[in-house]
């Protein structure tokens, strides 16, 4: 017993070095990385937009959040699921999902680490709808919640305008 305890803290330790190691090397990085293409600690995105101007790439944004809200919305109501009722979860993600349509070129869910985005975003377990989502209707973001879920909400529909308001746009 003693010896599987020690192990297990071994193996938690080794972890936890492992982050803080990746996560000192990212903060002592001499290249500076726009917030806007970087997602929580996971690094600089792979960038499709990295040639766009400031104006394309707003103009991207806006189209593929209204493509991502719309998609929601319509798979929403095709599987028969709901939103949380905070308003601001869908949001966030809808908005997540935008930003990786627009530096990806697809939408990979923007609420998992990932080693290689790229490499995920064409291997498409991940991409909206996953694989679980589709599969069982387990929505890791919350984005698809279904009935008997304890933060489903009554809502089937977001309107662009909601999104923006509760991402700040």
């Amino acid at each position: 017993m003693v010896r599987s305890i020690t192990s297990l803290l071994i193996v938690a330790f080794s972890a936890a070095t492992r982050t803080n190691a990746f996560v000192s090397h990212m903060q002592q990085s001499p290249t500076r990385i726009p917030s806007s293409i970087t997602h929580r600690n996971n690094g600089p995105l792979p960038s499709k937009d990295a040639n766009m101007s400031e104006e394309e790439r707003d103009a991207a944004m806006e189209k593929a959040l209204k493509a991502m809200t719309a998609f929601s919305n319509k798979y929403v109501q095709n599987t028969n699921t709901y939103y949380c009722e905070d308003q601001s979860v869908p949001a966030v993600v809808i908005k997540g999902l935008a930003e990786h349509k627009v530096t990806l070129g697809t939408p990979l869910c923007p609420c998992r680490f990932y080693e290689d985005k790229e490499k995920e975003a064409k291997d498409g377990y991940w991409n909206c709808p996953c694989v679980p989502m589709r599969e069982r209707h387990e929505c890791h973001c919350m984005l698809f919640l279904t009935e008997d879920n304890d933060f489903a909400g009554t809502e089937q529909n977001i309107s662009i305008d909601d999104v923006k308001k509760n991402c700040g746009f």
